[in-house]
């Protein structure tokens, strides 16, 4: 019996590694991505198809903001409620710029826009300061969606991703991306190629999203998300569909203005590259 029970586990071990050298088989070569951290998961699979350091904890910067979007939206807060640019807001840490300016007021939502595509900071700290509560317990609140999700390797300590503090793993990023997928307005605002805000009855401001690939046609984008800051290197999450296969790319701790879109690019190369066997088969 126990030299059954032997063959049957080594059984299932080289039918699940044949299984994984199929899959591998039909994408061909694996892509040399310049990102130190990448994973791409399958989601009709449930499976992941790449993966490169993906139990690494690392920050991750402005890709914190999906997870604010997602917390401000369970909250169901008015969006078009109107709320005003303070000192608060400022950028204290990095010292990073803003072109929304102290007294400037916009709605709920318009923050909400302008942190997910053009990752506004000062939008993302007006959000986290106006909810019920404060800062203190929508950061709170953050990292108990974190938990819900199963989100195990990852901590938040502020609403924006300035803070090197706020740290989570590839594997954890496409779990909550697969969340963000849930809210329309996030799919929505994160894919966006462009925005534009009233502030007065003389000035608009017109912001433009921070990942290039929403406005490429060949790209079919369904959520979106960029980071930066030193010590996270650049960073990129996106929930995109490739020969109407949807796929999550995680791509952290990129170097080069252009690093991780190329790595993007590259993905979908080989994510496209008709393969030895059938289309058909790929997509079984």
């Amino acid at each position: 019996m126990r030299y059954l029970l032997v063959f049957a586990l080594f059984a299932s071990f080289v039918l699940s590694a044949q299984a994984a050298g199929i899959e591998r088989a039909n994408y061909g070569k694996l892509p040399k991505l310049g990102s130190a951290i990448a994973m791409i998961y399958d989601e009709q699979t449930g499976q992941p198809v790449y993966s490169k350091n993906v139990n690494s904890v690392v920050p991750i910067a402005s890709i914190t903001k999906l997870m604010t979007a997602m917390v401000i939206l369970d909250a169901k807060l008015p969006l078009d409620e109107p709320i005003t640019i303070t000192r608060e807001d400022r950028d204290r840490l990095k010292g990073t710029k803003s072109r929304l300016k102290q007294g400037m007021t916009l709605s709920r939502g318009d923050l909400l826009t302008l942190a997910l595509m053009a990752s506004e900071n000062r939008a993302a700290s007006a959000l986290a300061r106006t909810y019920p509560g404060g800062m203190p317990v929508l950061v709170a609140m953050m990292n108990a969606k974190a938990r819900e999700l199963g989100m195990e390797d990852s901590s938040f300590q502020d609403p924006t991703g300035l803070t090197s503090e706020n740290v989570s793993t590839a594997q954890d990023l496409v779990k909550m991306v697969l969340a963000a997928q849930n809210y329309e307005p996030i799919q929505r605002a994160s894919t966006q190629s462009r925005h534009v805000v009233k502030v007065n009855a003389r000035q608009s401001l017109h912001f433009v999203n921070t990942n290039p690939l929403v406005r490429n046609r060949n790209w079919d984008v369904g959520l979106s998300k960029t980071g930066y800051i030193s010590e996270a290197g650049r960073c990129l999450v996106m929930q995109a569909k490739f020969s109407e296969r949807p796929t999550v790319i995680v791509l952290l701790d990129s170097w080069g203005k252009n690093t991780r879109v190329g790595d993007a690019n590259r993905i979908k190369s080989w994510m496209e590259r008709p393969s030895s066997g059938s289309r058909q088969s790929r997509m079984r």
